[in-house]
Formats: structure tokens, C-alpha cells, sequence
């Protein structure tokens, strides 16, 4: 058997990095899974696993996932029940968002960072764009970073165009596996060429019309960072639905909502009416965004069909 690194995934093929720097393209037989876990792609990029080499030892069939110290989980489409795994084996997670060309929601960022909490990935956010934005659009960015940075989240501000935030950010994944996620659109193939400039990556303009951007990213794939590290580059999602969370447990997963909790009257609250709820007199005073408040209401309150 041989070990190696999956570095890229297209649903039944994969590039996996050998420890001698070779890269085998392998595939998996049958119906492969790991420890019965209902995915629409058992293997992933960031997968640690075992091969074995066909006959003329120029492929190879991927024939066990090594333990996982994580994994991040959505939605696979809106129809499916099964999951998505976005990548696994993570040191950070990155959205990358922007303020207008595309306008990415809060509520979407809400749901993907309330996942990152739940499978105890460190997260940050990226506001890219910043050279396009006059005193509205600034105005509802340095808004967003403060909600966030109070919370706990570092926040970047990221101009591809004005090359700034690019240091910061290379500083920051040097050594590491990093996740970039995010809509279509806001500049994560951009990204990842300034990192690593051989790549060379296609990119396209949004759309004139949606004001939205073109799924160029196909596949998860895992590049290097010159300077150290890897960066997974993944497909621009436009939603995002929170799979494998309790009800009664969402709120744990928004930081300033837990640690407030502890002074709500029953237990068991779930801040919606109970009488002594701390959260919603926290929400009154401003100690709570109210915007935060409204995502956990809306994901513990409607099945996600519209959010995926």
C-alpha cells in the first residue's frame, strides 16, 4: 500500500500527492465509504489515504480514508438529502465576501461560520473589492467588520486590484491547509493566482446582467503556497445549508449567543418566548447584532430548501 494526499477531486477521480512528489491520478471501486458517513464524495481534497497501484503502475485505486482530524459538511444540492464535503483535514477556513459585484448576505455568512463552529475549524472572513467601494459601501464594510471582530472572527480587508491584504493573508496561511470558500464571483481564483502566480488560473468577469459570478472553479483542488502552506481553491456556492445540527444545540454555535445563554432562567431555552431569556434581552440592549439574531431564528426555523 502507498499514502498519499488527495489534491484534487472531480467525484470519481482524484489527484493524489505521493510523499515522493509524484502525483497519481486514482480512482475508487465500488461503493466506497467511510464509516458510514452518507456523502455524494466519500474521499476528499485534504484526504489522507492508502492506494494500491494498477498493473503498469501509472494509476492507482484509493482503497482506505485515513482518520480525519476534521471535515467540513453542505448541502449537496437542493433536491438531495445526501452531504457535501467541501474538504477535509483543515488548519483554517476562509469566506471570502464581498459588498456589492456580488453582495454576499449575512445571513449566508452566518450559516457557513456557525458550520465552521461546529466542526471546530478556525475561521476568518475576507472582504475583497474594497478599491470598488465609495462611502456607502465602506460604510456597511467597517459595519460588518465590527459585528464580526466583536464576536471573535478576524476580518481582512482584501483589494487584488491595489495589492493590498495580500501579505497579511499569505502571513496568515504560511504553513497550513487552508479552505477558501465563498459566492461566485468574489475573486477567489484571483486570490489564489497573486499566492501562487504560476498557476495561472482562469478567471471570469460577472455577469452584467445577475451581477453575479460564473462557476469557474469545477472541483475542490489543493495548490501549494510558495511561501508555504496549500490553499484548496472550491466552487462558488450561492448557498448555504447547514446540515447534521440539533435544533437545540444551533445556538452553540454562535459564539455571542452561547456565552449568553448561561444567564438565561431555564436551561433548555431556546430564546424564541421563554420568560428570563437572556439572549433576547441581550438582542433589546445591542449586546447581540440583531441581524445575528435574525440568522439563528431563520436556520432554526425553516427546513433550508431556499438556503442550499
Amino acid at each position: 500500500m502507498e499514502k498519499g494526499l488527495v489534491i484534487k477531486s472531480t467525484g470519481s477521480r482524484y489527484n493524489v500527492l505521493c510523499d515522493s512528489g509524484e502525483i497519481i491520478k486514482c480512482t475508487i471501486k465500488g461503493k466506497f465509504r467511510v464509516r458510514d458517513l452518507r456523502t455524494t464524495n466519500p474521499v476528499a481534497v485534504g484526504d489522507n489515504i492508502l492506494f494500491e497501484f494498477e498493473k503498469g503502475g501509472k494509476s492507482g485505486i484509493i482503497t482506505e480514508v485515513l482518520d480525519r482530524k476534521n471535515y467540513i459538511l453542505r448541502k449537496a444540492s437542493n433536491l438531495s438529502k445526501e452531504t457535501q464535503i467541501l474538504a477535509a483535514n483543515i488548519d483554517n477556513v476562509y469566506l471570502m465576501i464581498s459588498i456589492i459585484l456580488p453582495e454576499t448576505p449575512v445571513e449566508f455568512i452566518d450559516r457557513f461560520m456557525i458550520t465552521a463552529e461546529a466542526y471546530r475549524i478556525p475561521a476568518g472572513i475576507i472582504i475583497n473589492k474594497t478599491d470598488l467601494y465609495g462611502a456607502a459601501e465602506t460604510e456597511r464594510m467597517e459595519s460588518l467588520i465590527s459585528l464580526y471582530s466583536k464576536i471573535g472572527y478576524e476580518c481582512i480587508r482584501l483589494s487584488l486590484k491595489e495589492k493590498s491584504g495580500i501579505e497579511i493573508l499569505r502571513d496568515r496561511m504560511k504553513n497550513r491547509i487552508n479552505l477558501l470558500s465563498g459566492n461566485s464571483g468574489v475573486g477567489k481564483t484571483s486570490l489564489i493566482n497573486e499566492l501562487n502566480p504560476s498557476l495561472n488560473l482562469k478567471t471570469e468577469k460577472i455577469s452584467d446582467y445577475h451581477k453575479q459570478g460564473k462557476h469557474i472553479t469545477t472541483f475542490p483542488e489543493m495548490h501549494k503556497i510558495p511561501s508555504g502552506g496549500y490553499i484548496i481553491d472550491s466552487p462558488g456556492i450561492r448557498g448555504f445549508g447547514v446540515v447534521n445540527m440539533d435544533r437545540n444545540e444551533i445556538y452553540h454555535f454562535f459564539p455571542e449567543i452561547f456565552r449568553t445563554s448561561k444567564d438565561c432562567r431555564f436551561y433548555n431555552c431556546l430564546h424564541l418566548d421563554e420568560p428570563g431569556c437572556a439572549v433576547r434581552s441581550a438582542v433589546e440592549t445591542g449586546e447581540i447584532d440583531p441581524l445575528r439574531y435574525r440568522s439563528y431564528l431563520n436556520i432554526i426555523g425553516d427546513d433550508n430548501r431556499k438556503y442550499r
